[in-house]
């Protein structure tokens, strides 16, 4: 039709000026993650791939059988693959059915899409392309409808369930298939948008009332600190909502007085923040192995295949990929939704602890199954909703309370350091509307000129 036209030429501009660069990235160039002088940034110079401690590079190694210039070259493909997605989101719009990297390296990104007609405009970014069913719009909405049937039934014996934009699915996992079919029929999902698949064990929180170390709850159970925030002038940090409640008070692993909850989310969401007194410094560092820090320079949510790793008081550092990302859990308290699904295997204590993608946050671990012995599954609740919810600013190292000073003054626009940004958001700044590719919490340098990674100008 006439209007499928105009779109594919659309498509076409949109990708063509960029191209070579994300094809570099996607293709494991040496030169990837280096941007020639007076260029703009690449994808990974942006998200700070190269700000990956040794100690995070060596769990890569263990926990996803690489060597040390294959861990580095897959945090610079995950970057620009992210990048390539974002663009590709905006640029296909209601065809978009979501993007995933596979590959040791993270070399392939595919991208799907409804309409085979944008299979040329994908294949020019370096992608591949699948052409599928659903939209990731149609698996979406299916997935939000199973969110609102299960608030009125029991779904222990289905207890996840997510978007699983490999297989073009909305996947049911159940311990007893009756279970999943009774959810699809009350959610009213049609059979071609569904899959069931079977599990064996019911997820729980990595709750634990042996204490320990990282921080104790009312001088009782023991959780592990997500990432240091502040708000205004208070510091603090996140952490997870069934770690405790709004009031609670923690201490330290040293048992000194640390601070107090000021809010807690669970179940429902599993989020909650805790505002610390002035014994306690907020650092843009995560506790890596060895006791090594690790840096936050930012909070660019990864794609579908990405790696990640987590850090919790537990079991330390290991480390897995995303799965899915639009994922729903119910646990023994209730359904928690949407958090992101792992690989990365987990242990009670390890609750409300870091989950980051090079040196980039991504949420605090909320339960799962299995342990880090025989292996298993991790939820995280991502930490950009967290930041927007509570109005936390992340802690970086971009400069104080998650920012830098770009030695400018900030022209006018919507565009405004601390806001958590979605795909497909639009602001102004400097005269000029740019539309977000990546979902992240902006801070001062990460102006929409500044980074092409993050913002694309429409």
């Amino acid at each position: 039709m006439p209007h499928r036209h105009r779109h594919h030429r659309a498509v076409g501009a949109a990708v063509a000026a960029t191209a070579a660069l994300l094809v570099a990235g996607l293709s494991g160039s040496a030169s990837a993650g280096t941007a020639p002088a007076g260029s703009a940034p690449t994808a990974a110079e942006t998200l700070r791939t190269d700000a990956a401690p040794p100690a995070l590079l060596k769990a890569m190694q263990r926990d996803l059988g690489l060597d040390r210039r294959q861990a580095e070259r897959r945090l610079v493909n995950e970057a620009e693959a992210g990048a390539t997605a974002g663009r590709l989101r905006a640029a296909l719009g209601g065809d978009f059915a979501g993007a995933w990297v596979r590959g040791a390296e993270a070399g392939t990104l595919t991208v799907a899409t409804t309409d085979a007609g944008d299979v040329a405009a994908i294949e020019a970014r370096g992608a591949e392309a699948k052409v599928v069913r659903h939209s990731l719009a149609d698996l979406d909405a299916a997935k939000a409808r199973l969110d609102t049937a299960a608030a009125g039934l029991n779904t222990a014996d289905a207890p996840v369930w997510y978007v699983d934009t490999r297989t073009n699915t909305v996947v049911v996992e159940a311990i007893r298939p009756a279970a999943a079919r009774s959810l699809l029929t009350a959610a009213g999902v049609d059979g071609s948008l569904a899959h069931v698949k079977n599990r064996t064990e019911r997820p729980r929180t990595f709750y634990d009332l042996r204490g320990g170390e990282a921080y104790y709850i009312n001088n009782s159970s023991r959780c592990s600190i997500g990432f240091p925030i502040t708000k205004g002038t208070q510091q603090g940090f996140a952490t997870a909502g069934h770690c405790g409640r709004a009031g609670s008070s923690t201490t330290g692993a040293n048992r000194v007085a640390q601070g107090t909850f000021q809010g807690s989310i669970f179940p429902g969401r599993d989020m909650a923040w805790v505002a610390t007194n002035s014994s306690w410094t907020a650092t843009p560092y995560v506790l890596g192995a060895g006791g090594q820090n690790v840096q936050v320079t930012g909070s660019t949510a990864s794609p579908v295949g990405a790696s990640v790793c987590r850090s919790g008081s537990t079991t330390g550092w290991h480390c897995g990929t995303v799965t899915q990302l639009n994922t729903s859990v119910t646990y023994q308290e209730g359904t928690i939704s949407p958090v992101t699904r792992t690989t990365v295997c987990a242990e009670p204590g390890d609750s409300g602890g870091s989950f980051i993608s090079g040196s980039q946050a991504q949420g605090v671990t909320s339960g799962g199954s299995g342990d880090c012995r025989t292996g298993g599954e991790t939820f995280f609740q991502p930490i950009n909703a967290l930041l927007q919810n509570y109005g936390l600013t992340l802690k970086t190292t971009g400069g104080d309370d998650g920012g830098g000073d770009d030695g400018g003054e900030e022209p006018g626009g919507t565009w405004a350091a601390g806001t958590v940004y979605q795909p497909g958001d639009t602001v102004t700044y400097g005269g000029a509307t740019f539309r977000c590719l990546q979902g992240h919490q902006a801070y001062a340098g990460w102006e929409p000129p500044n980074v092409p990674a993050l913002w694309q100008r429409v």
